[in-house]
């Protein structure tokens, strides 16, 4: 059977579908959206800088409701804020196919255009481009290989309104997941769908769903498991569910454990040092305009941290943190840093804070020097060598500000800055230590054209590359427009994955009705209306990459000393282990880039040292690279680091 619910003929509860559109223009506008200029609508080349007078544009049908008393009264920005309101309320027509095909093609004809300008082994490229049966609003890669997908039933098929169901109470506030095999390619029998539990949430309807985990926080465990937290219990503007889920990659299924004290929509996952993840922030279940400044932890004290596949935490508790976390806005950037605190870096300038996880307590930090709000947008560990991250670049979330910020020995300092401002990107870590931003928007469902205007500015295609020096460089263009609920992680190969964005892949879909065949898990058939897309990063087309042939299948402790073997052994200069990403709304705590001592050689073997403590690199499963000396990586072997080895 299709996975999209049927739309309602009438709306049989009271609130039950109040207005979703208006609800998130509404949540939008709390967030801080406030129109400001945005860049031209063309992709920006090497040499050239962004342009960032352009007026921003307003779409004709918020332009209708603009009323003259309310600009008089309030001010052009405020009065277009009520205006955009008014419109969202009001609800637009039909989105035919037509449209959708035709913007396909005009992406992928312009994809292909402007990319005959990047050089791949300068620039990288991007090659394939296929369809997937979830959106990616939340990504995993897990210890298997296989990459966890998991979003939300879709209320609507245009992209001029609201897909997800944050109003929605009952049976279709459901949450959805599959699993994503890249050995088995593109098709659909290369997806597998794993459901989560069926909870009957404590709405009063008394209507059991998947859980509906969508807006949540998620961070891994030491066994590889995926710990996830909260999710949208509906209504009042994104309320915030008390769910407490562990997803176990061993054997691709889920565990609900006791509900947290609290709800949460939109909090922050971040495993430290001891194993144990930290879970912050997130609008409470009182609804939006109230996240919850109680910090809690999983597993609770008195209960073990998991380090074995067969360990799976079943009834475990979480237990409150004895300091809170005040955040006034949701899904702040959390790091464990290699002195074994917790770094919350906040959307407010001021609200910057260090977490001791064995003291249980919360120390300030510098108020961060742009003295700015950065809406959802990235921050990345930066590479520490054989001991760790020591420091953060911030960098996204700042429409109308490309400057990027180092937090480092409790200060801050600017680094050189990104060619324009944008939003709701994603900055990853490659194998070779460099970084790399991808997606983009101007706002929140805000492409450059207006909220809810699916038709983007180019340049938030345009991917961005930083190399060692930290200097920053525009490169070619992903074919999809990816803003709110993007993602992109790296494969063990060292391709990226790229997905993510309802709206647009809603938008853009060749067959929104079509269904398939052959997905495991399912009973019938199924839509494909999400889309993933891999992007060869430039050490993919520079030569040979090295060999790496066997890792240990046992976990390793931390800094000793353990085998490997490779058939280029002459290739191999560097060796790194690579955090595998978890991430949703540009959020990624996960990743982590910790250089290893290669300590001897003898043929084909070489010994490694493993990282000196788990401050450096906290117990868990990362993907073990060797590159040449030129930065060119190895495919990954999955290694274990654990305390107890």
């Amino acid at each position: 059977m299709s996975l999209s619910p049927p739309r309602p003929r009438h709306r049989s509860r009271a609130g039950r579908r109040l207005s979703a559109v208006a609800t998130a223009v509404v949540c939008a506008l709390t967030t801080g959206t406030v129109l400001a200029a945005a860049a031209p609508a063309v992709a920006l080349v090497p040499g050239h800088g962004a342009d960032d007078t352009a007026p921003h544009v307003t779409s004709p049908r918020v332009q209708a409701e603009i009323r003259d008393d309310e600009v008089a009264a309030l001010g052009q920005e405020h009065a277009e804020e009520h205006a955009r309101m008014r419109a969202a309320i009001r609800g637009i027509g039909d989105y035919p196919q037509t449209t959708r095909t035709n913007r396909l093609k005009a992406l992928t004809d312009s994809q292909t255009t402007t990319n005959a300008g990047f050089d791949p082994t300068v620039f990288g490229a991007f090659n394939e481009y296929f369809p997937s049966p979830d959106f990616g609003d939340h990504i995993a890669l897990l210890p298997t290989g296989k990459v966890l997908l998991f979003s939300f039933e879709r209320i609507e098929t245009n992209p001029e309104k609201e897909p997800a169901p944050t109003q929605t109470t009952g049976k279709e506030n459901a949450g959805r997941a599959f699993l994503w095999d890249p050995a088995k390619g593109s098709g659909p029998d290369a997806f597998k769908k794993v459901t989560p539990p069926v909870v009957d949430m404590p709405d009063g309807l008394n209507e059991p769903r998947p859980a509906p985990f969508f807006c949540s926080g998620h961070s891994f465990l030491p066994n590889g498991m995926l710990g996830v937290f909260g999710g949208n219990l509906g209504g009042n503007g994104g309320t915030g569910a008390k769910l407490s889920l562990v997803f176990d990659p061993w054997t691709e299924t889920w565990t609900r454990n006791p509900d947290m004290s609290v709800g949460r929509w939109y909090p922050s996952v971040v495993t430290g040092a001891d194993g144990r993840q930290l879970i912050m922030s997130g609008q409470s279940e009182l609804g939006w305009g109230t996240p919850t400044p109680v910090v809690e932890r999983f597993p609770a004290k008195g209960y073990p941290v998991p380090t074995l596949k067969s360990e799976i935490p079943k009834n475990t508790p979480v237990d409150r943190f004895k300091a809170d976390a005040p955040f006034s806005l949701d899904y702040p950037h959390l790091f464990s840093l290699n002195d074994g605190n917790i770094y919350g870096f906040g959307r407010q300038a001021n609200e910057q804070w260090k977490f001791d996880p064995v003291a249980e307590s919360r120390s300030d930090l510098a108020a961060r020097p742009d003295g700015r709000k950065r809406n959802y947008g990235s921050a990345v560990m930066l590479p520490g060598g054989v001991y760790g991250p020591d420091s953060a670049l911030v960098l996204g979330g700042d429409r109308d500000n490309p400057s990027t910020l180092r937090f480092s020995n409790g200060s801050w300092t600017a680094e050189k800055s990104r060619a324009f401002g944008r939003t709701q990107d994603d900055t990853i870590l490659l194998p070779d230590g460099k970084l790399m931003t991808v997606n983009g928007a101007y706002d929140i469902r805000d492409y450059g054209n207006g909220p809810y205007n699916p038709n983007a500015d180019l340049k938030y295609r345009q991917i961005e590359l930083r190399d060692a020096q930290g200097n920053w460089k525009l490169g070619p263009v992903q074919r999809l427009p990816r803003g709110y609920h993007s993602n992109a992680v790296v494969l063990p190969d060292g391709r990226v994955m790229v997905t993510g964005d309802e709206l647009q892949q809603l938008a853009n879909n060749p067959d929104i009705d079509g269904t398939v065949s052959g997905v495991p898990g399912t009973t019938g058939p199924i839509n494909m209306n999400g889309t993933i897309e891999i992007y060869e990063p430039a050490y993919l087309h520079q030569g040979n990459r090295p060999s790496l042939d066997r890792a240990p299948t046992t976990p390793v402790g931390f800094d000793k000393k353990f085998l490997v073997t490779t058939s280029t052994p002459e290739r191999a200069a560097k060796a790194v282990l690579l955090a595998p990403t978890t991430s949703t709304h540009s959020v990624n705590t996960s990743q982590r880039h910790v250089e290893l001592r290669i300590s001897s050689r003898a043929g084909n073997r070489l010994e490694l040292q493993a990282p000196p403590d788990a401050k450096a690199a906290p117990p868990g499963w990362y993907m073990l690279f060797l590159l040449n000396d030129q930065g060119v990586p190895s495919v990954a072997q999955w290694v274990q680091l654990s305390s107890s080895a």
